[in-house]
């Protein structure tokens, strides 16, 4: 497709057949051998992501704990070296500018990993608001990004280097990993955006495709398969991890989309939104984000209007037919007091109205 981005690892896409689609300006494969059946192979045994569209931005120097506790509603005073912290940067309003994994390198040393669509955005946002002087470099060009994830990932990894892979806590990291026969070394995260366990790993581009083939290759007595974005969606869906643009936006608040523990308004450090955020919290959110299952026979779809008593009370953000319980469900931001587990509902469903009923999310909870 012309015009569109390409990660390094574009041409192993081609090797393997992959189905590619236009995703934010990005050429990326939505499938290998079928949503479907990537979905199962990363829930029971393994998948191989590419997820280099993702960005990634530097920011260290003496004030950087400083200017970071200012523009995120995390706490980042509690990350320490080798530690990795969930958070979003909000406007004043409340409304979210992006959500994203810092990583802490070392001291005044840290690495932002931000979503795709977002990454000249957000290094905007913080160059507009850097008073403190620090350093911001966007070296997304530098890396690639693989997720490898499900319940083999680990014994997938571990015979392919001499790091202790099992060491590596969730929302913790490894740094440098050296890989057999992989020239650069890489940072190793126990983190994911699927439900599952597994990895992220992050390493100079020109190792990237030596890296997938290792992987690939490693993990073939184990069921190991590429996965593409259909998939991922699928995934994160599932496991009720939310998607800027859809759960997520500049109008729908960390609050709103129950992600209340990564919002700090009790620390210390004054952070930008942090007044909107505490009433939000304080008073209770107007719209609150659920799940929904179908009982009438349809999909909700991103978009779809939903109502009560023919009145409009939200929308759905996300919704599909879920591959691992077989039923029809998506995610709602709807009023408030239509949020209670159990309320029934009704999805506008192009010219016909379906009924739904407010249902508990996570869809999904892998077994520790």
């Amino acid at each position: 497709m012309a015009g569109l981005k390409r990660t390094p690892l574009f041409p192993e896409y081609e090797k393997l057949g992959a189905k590619t689609v236009d995703f934010g300006g990005w050429d990326l494969p939505v499938q290998f051998a079928g949503i479907k059946q990537e979905h199962e192979t990363t829930r029971t045994k393994a998948g191989l992501f590419d997820v280099s569209h993702m960005g990634e931005i530097i920011v260290k120097g003496e004030k950087s704990l400083d200017f970071l506790q200012k523009m995120m509603t995390n706490d980042i005073s509690k990350l320490a070296p080798n530690r990795a912290q969930y958070t979003m940067m909000c406007y004043e309003n409340g409304g979210t500018v992006d959500d994203l994994i810092v990583y802490m390198l070392a001291d005044n040393h840290y690495l932002l990993v931000v979503n795709a669509a977002n990454t000249e955005k957000d290094y905007k946002w913080l160059e507009q608001n850097n008073s403190e002087g620090v350093t911001i470099v966007n070296v997304s060009e530098d890396y690639v990004q693989l997720a490898l994830q499900g319940p083999f990932a680990q014994e997938i990894l571990q015979p392919l280097t001499e790091t202790d892979i099992s060491a590596i806590k969730f929302f913790c990291f490894a740094n440098p990993v050296y890989f057999t026969g992989v020239p650069s070394g890489a940072i190793v995260s126990r983190t994911g955006y699927t439900g599952e366990d597994g990895f992220e790993i992050y390493i100079a581009k020109e190792s990237g495709r030596m890296l997938w083939q290792l992987l690939l290759e490693a993990g073939k007595e184990k069921g190991v398969e590429p996965i593409g974005l259909g998939a991922r969606d699928t995934l994160r869906f599932e496991a009720n991890l939310a998607l800027y643009g859809q759960e997520l936006s500049e109008d729908i608040s960390p609050i709103e989309a129950g992600l209340t523990f990564a919002v700090k308004v009790n620390k210390e450090a004054d952070f930008i939104g942090k007044a909107a955020l505490k009433k939000q919290k304080e008073e209770g959110p107007a719209r609150k984000l659920v799940g929904i299952e179908m009982i009438d026979k349809g999909i909700p779809r991103h978009g779809y209007e939903v109502l009560a008593a023919d009145q409009k009370i939200g929308f759905v953000t996300s919704g599909t037919q879920s591959p691992t319980l077989q039923k029809n469900v998506g995610l709602a931001l709807i009023q408030t007091e239509f949020a209670n587990i159990g309320t029934e509902v009704v999805v506008q469903v192009r010219k016909r109205q379906l009924k739904a009923v407010v249902a508990e999310t996570p869809f999904y909870k892998r077994e520790k």
